[in-house]
């Protein structure tokens, strides 16, 4: 790229609505071309980084808000549907009817396998014990400050995500949000970057 302060000015108006306002504030505030350099640059790095999903027709997002909303039922209802498997990553895993739910997956031979944080090695009460004596697969992700996803991917075609926490405060207490999207290629987007996880974790 030929850095001069006019053409990369023009290249951000061209990506997305935040760069265009960033190249406004560039102008403005009469940043020197370096730093508008830079931001072109970072602005290029993330337009690669991002992949839009757009569902199919036929694909369909359920959206669950607490409290009141339910998320925990929710989750329970796509795990007790789940055939072939389950891929878990959590940050705080203390429900009991979802680690529960997701024994029962386990016991008619859905395979399930679950990547906590390094919090719940400590924590007093965690669903991981309970999932080890269970059978199941337990990891724990110490590769960041915080592994701090919240994501099922059921049968490589139903992800589960949100703010919501596998928690019965995040049921009950807390203000949280928590989607099911039934999407295959979604789906396949969380599970590339489960397996990314996977690979840098530790038995629990």
């Amino acid at each position: 790229m030929i850095c001069n302060r006019y053409n990369v000015i023009e290249r951000l108006t061209t990506i997305d609505t935040p760069f265009f306002a960033m190249a406004i504030f560039s102008m403005k505030y009469k940043l020197t071309t370096s730093t508008i350099c830079l931001f072109a640059f970072l602005a290029c790095d993330l337009q690669k980084q991002s992949k839009p999903q757009t569902l199919l027709e036929h694909e369909t997002i359920q959206i669950h808000f607490s409290p009141g909303g339910s998320p925990t039922t929710a989750v329970l209802k796509t795990l007790d549907n789940a055939t072939k498997s389950v891929l878990v990553q959590a940050y705080s895993f203390t429900s009991a009817p979802i680690a529960a739910a997701l024994k029962r997956a386990h016991d008619r031979g859905v395979a399930v396998n679950v990547i906590l944080d390094r919090s719940q090695r400590s924590e007093r009460y965690t669903s991981a014990t309970f999932l080890q004596h269970a059978g199941i697969s337990v990891w724990i992700d110490s590769a960041h400050a915080i592994s701090h996803n919240k994501v099922m991917v059921i049968d490589e075609s139903i992800v589960i995500t949100g703010s919501f926490n596998f928690t019965k405060s995040a049921e009950e207490r807390n203000a949280e949000n928590l989607l099911v999207i039934n999407s295959q290629h979604v789906a396949r987007e969380y599970t590339a970057n489960w397996k990314k996880h996977m690979a840098h974790s530790k038995k629990y």
